[in-house]
Order: structure tokens, then C-alpha cells, then sequence
């Protein structure tokens, strides 16, 4: 069974740093997450879930929303299992839960669709 757990939310000032973990477990059929897109999304106080940084593992690119292009980078670590999302010159209007999901849905069906619990990201000074 598949498994995502974020970790490295916090509190940080603006222009500020964090770096952002999803471990992955349970993909044992699926050497270096191969088939599966992964998305890190936020998810602010009373507002939708928004795409933040797409990484589409096949084609080995990245995408990520124009609210943080330049400052967000989303990378895979295949020896710690990990999908990693670097945000740098943190603002205020970051301050999100931050959600890691996998989509293998392609690849593997219409169930290959997983969600971790979240991270809470707060910028504050």
C-alpha cells in the first residue's frame, strides 16, 4: 500500500527558507516512482486546494503555478525515496497547508491515486 508523509513545515519569516519532504513508501513495483506524477499543492485557510509544483517522473520535468516560479523547486531523491519542494523568498501569502500527492493513475489504474496528511507552512514575522 502506498503511503506519502509530508514533513519540514514550519514557521519561518518572510524571505525566508524551508524545504519541504514527501516520503514515499509502498512503491515497491515502481523503481525511482517511475509512472507516477507527483504534485505538491497548498490548501490556505478558507480558500480551494491550489497546484503548486507538478513533477512529472516519466518525462522527468517540472511545472509549477506562476505564483511561485523562480522561488519553489520540486526534485526526487531516489536513494531517500523523497519528493523534495525548495521554497525560497518565502511571503506571507504562502502560509498554506502543504499536501503531497502521487498520481499513477496512468500507469496503474484508477486507484493509483494517493494523498499525504499535510504540512503546515507559516510565514510570519
Amino acid at each position: 500500500q502506498v503511503q506519502l508523509m509530508e514533513s519540514g513545515g514550519g514557521l519561518v519569516q518572510p524571505g525566508g527558507s524551508l524545504r519541504l519532504s514527501c516520503q514515499g513508501s509502498g512503491f515497491g513495483g515502481s523503481p525511482n516512482f517511475r509512472g507516477y506524477i507527483f504534485t505538491w499543492c497548498r490548501q490556505a485557510s478558507e480558500k480551494e486546494r491550489d497546484m503548486v509544483a507538478e513533477l512529472n517522473t516519466a518525462r522527468n520535468s517540472a511545472g509549477y503555478a506562476d505564483s511561485v516560479k523562480g522561488r519553489f523547486t520540486i526534485d526526487k531523491d531516489n536513494i531517500l525515496k523523497t519528493i523534495n519542494l525548495w521554497m525560497n523568498s518565502l511571503k506571507p501569502e504562502d502560509t498554506a497547508v502543504y499536501y503531497c500527492k502521487a498520481d499513477g493513475t496512468m500507469w496503474y489504474g484508477p486507484d493509483a491515486e494517493y494523498w499525504g496528511q499535510g504540512t503546515q507552512v507559516t510565514v510570519s514575522s
